[in-house]
């Protein structure tokens, strides 16, 4: 019977693989398909396959279809009301023309948390050509610490989609999440980003296109404020560690009204309930917005974040097929035999997945449902467990290439040959993926 629980797993990863890149089936549908397929070949009748289904979608959306929207909602009107905009000309104004590669790259990793990757980079790119414009240096000194920045805060920190749905995936501590998460952050994107950029800019010179971009006095007045736009972007987070705080993992009160007041206002739920009436208030209505406009903003941001919802409820799927047919535990038997550090199979399992077909968000969800089973209630700590979710999220964003629609994007607004592109963007995401991976290794084996 064994040999049919790891044919089962590597029949439902090949099934996914040849649906999403020979068939070109959505995410969706193929995990869903390769979550049947796995069940079946492990010996699930039919009605407890449908069961399994229904069981895995439901306890994983429970829980990321709420954060999911409500953070898209949030994101929305961040990016409507200006607010990216006012970090970057604020962060690039204090820190001045020579150090804004360092103010690009701070600037993608807070942006990167409320707003999507790629709508945040369309967003910013003509801050960066007017930067280049002025200084007539290589776009790529400014365009990759902000990339850095973008696609470190998409991949790692909640309550983006990916490390929500890995976190509650493998029952990861939100707030243990996003502190290991901004913990890694600061030098990943310091050293792949600042770094890395100025290194690559010297040898590829590229100058903006020859279009109408964004002088930094450009809508200026009508940004929101910094201070206003910083304060409601980590609102969610800092209520969010809170309640990690007073959830027992850090201390508590001798009130067991102010532990049970942080424990609801910091759970991921009411964070973001109450960041959306404060982006609302002060970024929608204080600034212009009637409740109509926000409306539609709030409708229209559902789009992307549906079929996010959707792919992470079929990765919930897999996950469930894995541990109701025991495949998984017969995972952690082969790993435990082998020597295989756990962290390091989760770091693997996810780049490997990345590299096969592209997309970051499906890798975090199949290797989190990969590693579900291998963890034992209570065997690690909150910290080990957001170290985790730290190791798939770097797996998850090694070596973009032609496979990513991440890849082109770059190469289309920067105006990159493909192997200029490849030198630059797929190196860069080369990088980050493997210091942060070794600074999760060491923060799992640490604590």
């Amino acid at each position: 019977m064994n040999y049919l629980l790891l044919l089962s797993v590597i029949a439902g990863i090949a099934s996914l693989l040849v649906l999403v890149l020979y068939f070109k089936f959505p995410a969706f549908i193929a995990l869903l398909i390769a979550s049947i397929i796995a069940g079946l070949i492990a010996g699930l009748s039919a009605q407890k396959m449908i069961l399994t289904i229904q069981e895995g979608m439901g306890s994983t959306l429970g829980f990321v279809a709420t954060i999911v929207g409500l953070g898209a909602m949030f994101g929305a009107i961040l990016e409507k009301s200006g607010g990216a905009k006012s970090i970057a000309h604020y962060l690039i104004q204090k820190m001045g023309q020579n150090k804004s590669p360092i103010a690009l790259g701070f600037t993608g990793l807070i942006i990167s948390i409320p707003v999507f990757f790629d709508v945040a980079f369309i967003l910013l790119i003509p801050i960066i050509y007017a930067i280049q414009k002025s200084t007539h240096k290589s776009l790529l000194l400014y365009a990759i610490p902000l990339l850095a920045g973008l696609a470190f805060g998409h991949a790692f920190i909640p309550p983006t989609p990916g490390p929500i749905a890995v976190a509650e995936i493998i029952g990861a501590e939100m707030g243990w999440v996003i502190l290991t998460s901004i913990f890694i952050g600061i030098p990943t994107v310091l050293l792949c980003g600042v770094v890395f950029g100025k290194f690559i800019s010297k040898r590829i010179q590229v100058d903006a296109p020859d279009l109408v971009y964004d002088s930094d006095d450009s809508n200026r007045l009508d940004l929101p404020s910094f201070k206003l736009t910083i304060g409601i972007v980590f609102l969610p987070i800092i209520l969010i560690v809170l309640h990690t705080c007073f959830n027992g993992e850090i201390f508590t009160t001798q009130s067991e009204t102010v532990n049970n007041f942080f424990v609801l206002i910091g759970h991921p739920f009411s964070a973001l309930i109450v960041a959306n009436i404060m982006a609302w208030i002060f970024l929608g209505i204080k600034k212009g917005y009637s409740s109509n406009d926000l409306s539609k903003i709030s409708v229209q941001s559902m789009a992307p974040a549906g079929a996010i919802i959707l792919v992470t409820g079929a990765g919930g799927v897999f996950k469930q097929v894995l541990v109701n047919t025991g495949s998984g535990k017969l995972i952690a038997e082969l790993l435990l035999n082998a020597g295989v550090p756990i962290v390091v199979f989760a770091f693997l399992a996810a780049a490997i997945i990345r590299l096969l077909q592209g997309s970051a968000t499906v890798a975090m969800i199949t290797a989190a449902s990969l590693l579900s089973p291998l963890l034992t209630s209570g065997a690690h700590s909150s910290v080990q467990m957001a170290a985790l979710v730290a190791a798939i999220a770097a797996g998850a964003t090694i070596l973009s290439h032609v496979n990513d629609s991440g890849f082109w994007l770059v190469k289309q607004y920067l105006g990159l040959t493909e192997k200029q592109t490849f030198q630059s963007w797929s190196m860069m995401t080369l990088l980050m993926s493997l210091v942060a991976g070794s600074l999760a290794c060491f923060i799992f084996y640490l604590s």
